[in-house]
């Protein structure tokens, strides 16, 4: 809505002001565009419209600004914008979205003229995921943090240091692995599998593999809801 250089500025100093005033920062930042909308003229012609370059350049400078917060693209913005910004800096995608009303219904023919604006990611979430798969990434669908009380101040103290990542690897695994089992298609399913056994051969070292290895046994055995 205005200059995004005036709006980036006040967002990061809201973010030092709610450290210096209650000794957290922002748990996530979400970036959307305005995207034409029906019968919503600033949508449609937004009086300061942020080109692609300008964008992948905030997305950035807000990582390197807020290096712990989770940042968050929407589905406004194309697959090819978000394999862009994957690399400078986004850690939360939505996908398989949908704005209107009734939108997840089978039938959506005027999805257009409720829709609260246009996506740029029409895809499903399974191939959103293959995706993502594909590239390297392990999708997580974990919500740990909030379910055992790692918020606020506890959330803070992690996540700023880097120390988060010991659980968020973990989780990652397990809910990863549970969506797999239960939702994702053949293909999807190989890829995943083939992703976090590379994972693990990486990234844990050898007591740890051997408890995320028994975990993961337990969820193809039926169990779930794993974290830690």
């Amino acid at each position: 809505l205005y200059d995004y250089k005036y709006e980036v500025m006040g967002l990061l100093l809201h973010a030092l002001q709610l450290e210096q005033d209650c000794g957290v920062g922002p748990h996530t930042i979400s970036i959307p565009r305005l995207e034409p909308a029906f019968n919503a003229p600033a949508a449609i012609t937004p009086p300061h419209p942020v080109s692609d370059h300008d964008f992948k350049k905030l997305v950035a400078i807000i990582r390197m600004a807020v290096p712990y917060t989770g940042m968050i693209l929407s589905t406004r913005e194309t697959p090819e914008m978000r394999d862009e910004v994957f690399a400078l800096g986004i850690s939360q995608i939505s996908a398989g979205s949908r704005t209107n009303p009734g939108g997840y219904q089978e039938d959506n023919s005027d999805a257009f003229r409720a829709a609260q604006f246009n996506l740029g990611d029409t895809r499903t979430l399974d191939e959103v995921i293959l995706d993502i798969t594909e590239r390297g990434h392990i999708p997580s669908f974990c919500t740990a943090c909030y379910r055992l009380g790692r918020t606020g101040k506890d959330f803070m103290d992690l996540a700023k240091p880097g120390l988060i990542q010991k659980f968020c690897q973990t989780n990652a695994v397990f809910s990863f692995k549970e969506y797999l089992l239960d939702y994702a298609s053949p293909a999807t399913r190989a890829a995943g599998d083939k992703l976090i056994r590379k994972m693990i051969d990486e990234t844990f070292k050898t007591r740890r593999k051997k408890f995320v290895m028994d975990k993961l046994r337990e969820i193809e055995d039926g169990r779930r809801d794993a974290y830690i």
